[in-house]
């Protein structure tokens, strides 16, 4: 067995549902990048246009950089809000993704390093400039879909991903031969067309930058067409044939509270910061903080009295 392959089967038995390795080199995507920045369609989210030079070759961001361990982790869900339920997105159902990889990823680069004293690098998990669908395709895991997503083949695209990047060199994997053909249900089931061309989303129409990274009031555009969403937005990918496919997840820390299934608009019209605390407590959800939630809240109230 190579050390590449007892990488992916020490990841996979951390938890991981996917493994690939890609060599580190510059992506080539600067241009492609520059243009959705230079279109203003990253929004506010003004951290997306620092770090460019990193972003696009990690070799800028870990010093003598070879290999890219990319890994995905499921998060689709076991049960579902109720329909009537204000809706958040479903990466949202448990503890804060980051941690959970985070720690896996802890493990796994122990792993490595103790085969490989001498090892220097660092791992992360939408932490960091990195393009990690970028990098998951470059090692095989999947293929980028219209909607921007990273699609893996047999599994769909509710996965997290994390990257561990390394100074040493690997056996490598190769991007797959698969796409999104003809489809454009993404496109066409966008209820705010946030995604204007196929690979490229803008997110000032985007229901999960409007309800989660926007601090100011959302957008008038897309108040009306929130759809019952509260915390992100899930459509692009339910639409999508690709998820046919998708199985219940194996983390425990992804798995609901009680509290947060029982959920309703009037529950949520009446939560005072305490409650929202208790109840959101090691939640991704803490990143759009109480006032924003209760913006998002009040906004899909509106809609329902319409």
């Amino acid at each position: 067995m190579t050390f590449s392959e007892e990488i992916k089967k020490e990841a996979l038995k951390l938890g991981f549902d996917a493994c690939g390795i890609s060599p580190v080199n510059n992506s080539g995507e600067e241009e492609r990048y520059m243009k959705w920045i230079e279109d203003n369609w990253h929004a506010d989210m003004h951290y997306m246009a620092r770090n460019i030079d990193k972003r696009v070759d990690p070799r800028l961001l870990v010093e003598g950089a070879k290999s890219i361990i990319s890994v995905a982790l499921n998060y689709y869900p076991h049960k579902k809000q109720a329909s009537h339920a204000p809706q958040f997105a479903y990466y949202a159902y448990g503890k804060d993704y980051h941690d959970v990889i985070r720690e896996k990823l802890r493990k796994l680069f122990r792993f490595i390093s103790d085969r490989q004293p001498d090892l220097t690098g660092r791992y992360f998990s939408d932490s960091a400039p990195v393009l990690e669908r970028f990098w998951a395709a470059q090692a095989g895991i999947g293929f980028v879909g219209k909607n921007s997503l990273l699609i893996i083949p047999g599994k769909g695209s509710f996965f997290f991903l994390g990257e561990l990047i390394v100074d040493v060199e690997l056996e490598y994997d190769s991007p797959i031969n698969e796409n999104c053909g003809s489809c454009t249900r993404c496109l066409d089931g966008c209820p705010t067309s946030a995604i204007e061309e196929p690979y490229r989303v803008n997110a000032n129409k985007c229901i999960s930058y409007q309800t989660i990274e926007n601090r100011g009031e959302i957008s008038s555009f897309v108040a009306p067409r929130l759809k019952n969403y509260v915390f992100g937005c899930d459509i692009c990918q339910k639409v999508c044939p690709w998820n046919r496919a998708s199985n219940p997840h194996n983390t425990i820390e992804f798995m609901p509270s009680d509290s947060f299934m029982n959920l309703d608009l009037k529950k949520m019209l009446e939560m005072n910061e305490e409650e929202y605390r208790e109840t959101f407590r090691g939640s991704a959800v803490k990143r759009t903080k109480f006032t924003g939630l209760k913006r998002n809240v009040i906004a899909v109230s509106k809609t329902r009295k319409k």
